[in-house]
């Protein structure tokens, strides 16, 4: 737990300083002009402090002055890189030029109440530190050396254990005012309403660009992998030599696909500026379905309209549905009848996938034809999905994103004695 005297260990203390006295050279400056330096009084103090105003909201009128300002602030009144402690990952503090009335108006308070704080700890610090000055002259027999507002009186030896304590309340001073002014930074120079919109919006963004590019690798390598534990399971329990470079075929062939989604989905996450390849669209369907034939499942598929006329990203989003609904199949229902319904209609696309809920019957079609190893190769095919029917959750939930993203919907159920995936996507 941090002592009262932790701030003084801190950096971001002094660094605070530094930035208020800063400040002060303002109306320093304009002191030097009118009134003077030369034995000011109270009332030119006031005057001094007063002066400066209207040319510091003058320039607070520029936009990018805003800029310098949360970046001064962001790097001096904020714990970081140079101080002892770990500092916050966002201080408040923006860093972006004015871009309405209200920023350039808090600007302009910002930078009245830097100038006047500034002046204000100027002044005590001059004060103290020659009233420390002063007593190490009182301890040496000299108390003038110095002509602080406070006189010391008389000399003698005593004042010399005294010479600390003026130090020790200018950085408590400092401190104490360091810290209100962080504070009065965060609430004068923090992200204005639109730009936390535009944050909000920007964070959206990124947040829908990583949920797409997860169900990107979730569609493409679940059902690479799905295709591939099922056939390298069947071959195993088949024991068919025929039947088991089929399988080697499939998966060769499926993992290939894979391998190149997988590059595209890279080249988007690295921003290379290169141009992604183009993503699979509902023309290439017929991959997938044979796909679904070669892992023991009898598809029966039915196309109806022009798919060329599909907008792209309906097409692509489509493939990608009926990917992970083939996939599903596959998983939880293993290699079961699979009837296939793409239509493309006036305004929509429709794709339905029925699957049963049985493996009874699904003994035909694709690389389930040949019998080995003392039993159906249906049966090793059958087996080997089991091994893939468990977990699952997000197929679905993944189908509906997809839809909904697009404007349409999608639903999935028991329908009679087996399951049914309907997808309805507006075509404009």
């Amino acid at each position: 737990m941090p002592g009262p005297l932790s701030p003084l260990t801190r950096a971001v203390t002094y660094t605070r300083w530094l930035h208020l006295l800063v400040g002060a050279i303002v109306p320093i400056v304009c002191a030097m002009v009118y009134p003077g330096l030369v034995a000011p009084s109270a009332a030119d103090w006031a005057l001094i402090a007063v002066l400066p105003v209207p040319l510091v909201l003058a320039v607070a009128l520029v936009p990018s002055i805003r800029r310098a300002e949360g970046l001064q602030a962001r790097l001096m009144l904020f714990p970081g890189p140079h101080a002892r402690v770990r500092g916050e990952e966002d201080p408040g503090v923006s860093a972006t030029p004015s871009a309405s009335w209200s920023d350039r108006a808090r600007t302009g308070a910002w930078m009245v109440l830097r100038m006047e704080a500034g002046l204000a700890v100027a002044l005590v610090s001059g004060q103290l530190m020659a009233f420390s000055l002063s007593l190490v002259g009182a301890a040496v027999g000299d108390p003038t050396v110095a002509d602080p507002f406070l006189q010391v009186p008389g000399s003698g030896w005593w004042y010399a254990l005294l010479v600390p304590a003026p130090v020790l309340v200018l950085l408590a001073v400092t401190a104490a005012a360091g810290a209100l002014m962080a504070q009065a930074a965060r609430r004068l120079l923090g992200p204005s309403v639109r730009e936390r919109l535009s944050e909000l919006e920007e964070r959206t963004e990124r947040l829908l660009e990583r949920n797409r590019i997860a169900r990107e690798l979730h569609d493409s390598l679940g059902h690479a992998l799905t295709l591939a534990v099922v056939q390298a399971g069947a071959a195993r329990a088949a024991a068919d030599p025929e039947f088991t470079d089929r399988a080697l075929e499939a998966i060769e062939e499926t993992g290939r696909a894979a391998l190149e989604d997988l590059e595209q989905v890279l080249l988007m996450l690295r921003d290379t500026g290169r141009p992604a390849g183009p993503r699979p669209a509902l023309g290439q369907a017929d991959r997938l379905l044979e796909s679904a034939r070669s892992s023991g499942a009898r598809v029966d598929a039915e196309v109806t309209g022009p798919l060329e006329d599909v907008p792209e990203p309906v097409s692509r989003e489509g493939y990608r549905i009926l990917q992970e609904a083939l996939t599903n199949v596959l998983r939880h229902a293993g290699p079961v009848d699979v009837r296939v319904r793409i239509a493309v209609e006036r305004a929509r696309l429709r794709l339905e996938v029925r699957n049963s809920l049985t493996g009874a019957g699904s003994t035909a079609g694709g690389a389930v034809s040949t019998a080995g190893g003392g039993g159906s190769t249906a049966d090793a095919v059958r087996a080997a999905g089991g091994a893939v029917r468990a977990g699952g959750g997000r197929g679905l939930r993944g189908i509906r994103e997809r839809a909904a993203l697009l404007g349409g919907e999608a639903r999935a159920g028991r329908d009679g004695d087996g399951w049914l995936v309907r997808v309805d996507l507006p075509l404009r």
